[in-house]
């Protein structure tokens, strides 16, 4: 019987592959997606399933799901810490070790699922920073030069919530990331007013490693974005929808705005929902959003890739026809169209 790639993704849908492969090996991975290539069979290659939504009629073609292991890391006060992450560790494992060794850079993102070699694709970010902050490299496997590459960070062309990987999609499979990480017991300047009124400090302040990651897990949790199988409210992507970033003048009147350096203004897709008429909660007893967060289309037990996608279009529709902004999809949909 053919696996159902539901099994296999945080929102748990998906129809079936016919073909999946998993790949623990740097070595494995590369000749999955090399002989996929050679005869000509569409690729998925999956991590964590965090990020993804997949259609009913599951994926004709072959899944590599990346399960490759191994954390290196070399650190001095000079250098700080250099640390080489395969691309199937889990992404919050390393935020804590990252955490409890002294490694300063990501704590602001404890708590966010997924595997590391996701991170780079999407530029993961939340409570002021980004991986980008940190990522000093990339080694892929370049599916259009057979050929394994090192992009460095300048190489990644890095933006809100893309990078040249995601840019050239279907290019480039990671296989590990390098963080470059300032040492120390207080993290980085505290850049998110909601993370910094939860720790007690003024914006740009410093406050100790641990005590940020428990504060972004405390705020997570209390919007549904920490996996936990017992609530249907992480049964979900996380965000949906991007945070748009339009031109000063096309930010409606009320909503957030957050100056960016072209020129435009990032605005809230959250208040945007809000304001079109979207409550958490709304939907029905198989697809909804969030009850504590409206970014989030969740599978409330029983729900299809065709239900959540109706209730995607539904609230884009109604964010479209209420302010004339276009919401952007942050998941991978595969053989879903809104």
């Amino acid at each position: 019987m053919a696996e159902l790639l539901a099994h296999h993704t945080t929102l748990r849908v998906g129809g079936p592959v016919a073909d999946l492969v998993v790949a623990t090996t740097e070595a494995e991975l590369i000749a999955a997606v090399r002989d996929a290539d050679d005869e000509g069979l569409p690729l998925l290659v999956l991590g964590g399933g965090s990020n993804v939504l997949v259609s009913d009629a599951g994926f004709d073609g072959r899944v590599v799901v990346v399960r490759t292991a191994g954390v290196q890391s070399d650190a001095d006060a000079c250098g700080g810490a250099v640390v080489r992450a395969s691309a199937g560790e889990l992404w919050d494992d390393l935020v804590v070790r990252a955490a409890t060794s002294g490694w300063v850079g990501v704590e602001a993102l404890s708590g966010i699922p997924g595997l590391v070699g996701a991170t780079p694709i999407q530029n993961v970010g939340a409570y002021g920073q980004e991986v980008a902050d940190t990522i000093a490299s990339v080694r892929c496997w370049d599916r259009q030069a057979g050929e394994v590459r090192t992009l460095f960070h300048r190489d990644c062309r890095f933006g809100y919530r893309t990078s040249r990987l995601k840019q050239e999609p279907g290019r480039w499979v990671v296989l590990e990331v390098v963080f470059q990480l300032r040492l120390g017991d207080l993290s980085a300047p505290v850049r998110y007013a909601e993370l910094a009124s939860r720790l007690g400090v003024e914006l740009g302040d410093r406050a100790p490693l641990t005590d940020v990651r428990e504060a972004v897990l405390a705020l997570r949790r209390g919007k549904g974005m920490v996996l936990d199988d017992t609530d249907h409210d992480t049964w979900s992507a996380g965000s949906f929808f991007t945070n748009p970033v339009l031109p000063a003048d096309a930010v409606p009147d009320g909503a957030p705005a957050w100056p960016q350096p072209d020129g435009r203004v990032k605005t809230s897709a959250a208040w945007l929902i809000e304001h079109a008429g979207f409550e958490r909660g709304h939907g029905d007893a198989r697809a909804a959003l969030s009850t504590k967060h409206t970014l989030a289309v969740t599978n409330r037990g029983g729900a299809t890739a065709a239900d959540l996608v109706a209730l995607a279009r539904e609230v884009r529709d109604g964010v479209r026809d209420r302010f004339g902004v276009e919401l952007e999809p942050e998941p991978v949909l595969v053989g879903c169209g809104l």
